[in-house]
């Protein structure tokens, strides 16, 4: 006979793998769940599965679902390549792609791009000035000088424009933004839910495979 704690875990066991399959067989659709660039835009890497993300620190919606989309890129294949793009809808948010490209330059991107973003959301810094972001970075153990230095220099300043003109070139109108080899185009408000935004990411990555990295 079969205790009721134990039916219990069994039931439980069904419903976790019903919610697991209706989850993995969604229907997901073209210009419902994602939709194709009209002008695809080149990959920088052949023969791979090219990912991008459009970004602005100062995004909300961008904080939200950056716990899924890491956990999503930590789980990824060798042949899937993973970039973010800083996005300045205006031209006193640049100093933030600035920032961005900087930390970059500094190898200090990954381990400091989640802070920024807490320091923003959470402790309700703007760092839109030079010197709002340098005390700041200072405060994160980084030489000031040295990230000034590298913060006003010609390599990040024409990073942070060309990240300006690769948002006009990819029509992005929003923020968290998802291009999958260039041309096809997801985000959590497009597909509804930070769930189905994953998923149709995964399916986007099956097919790009079975179209032999094609753009």
């Amino acid at each position: 006979m079969i205790s009721f704690s134990k039916r219990l875990i069994t039931l439980f066991t069904l419903l976790s793998l019903s919610g697991f399959a209706g989850a993995q067989g969604q229907k997901i659709e073209e210009g419902f769940d994602y939709r194709i660039l009209p002008i695809a835009q080149p990959v920088e890497t052949k023969g791979k599965v090219e990912v991008i993300e459009f970004f602005w620190y100062g995004c909300p919606h961008c904080y939200d679902f950056e716990p899924e989309l890491s956990a999503w890129v930590k789980r990824q294949p060798k042949d899937v390549v993973f970039r973010r793009v800083p996005v300045a809808f205006r031209d006193d948010f640049l100093p933030h792609s600035q920032l961005f490209y900087a930390l970059e330059a500094m190898g200090k991107g990954d381990a400091l791009n989640e802070k920024v973003m807490y320091a923003m959301h959470k402790e309700n810094k703007r760092l839109l000035t030079e010197t709002e972001i340098a005390d700041w970075v200072a405060s994160q153990g980084i030489d000031r000088n040295t990230f000034l230095a590298t913060y006003r220099s010609f390599a990040v300043v024409s990073k942070a424009r060309a990240a300006k003109q690769l948002t006009e070139a990819y029509r992005i109108d929003g923020v968290p933004t998802i291009v999958m080899q260039g041309k096809y185009v997801t985000s959590p408000s497009i597909a509804g839910t930070k769930a189905k935004a994953i998923a149709v990411m995964d399916y986007l990555e099956d097919k790009i495979r079975k179209d032999k990295y094609k753009q």
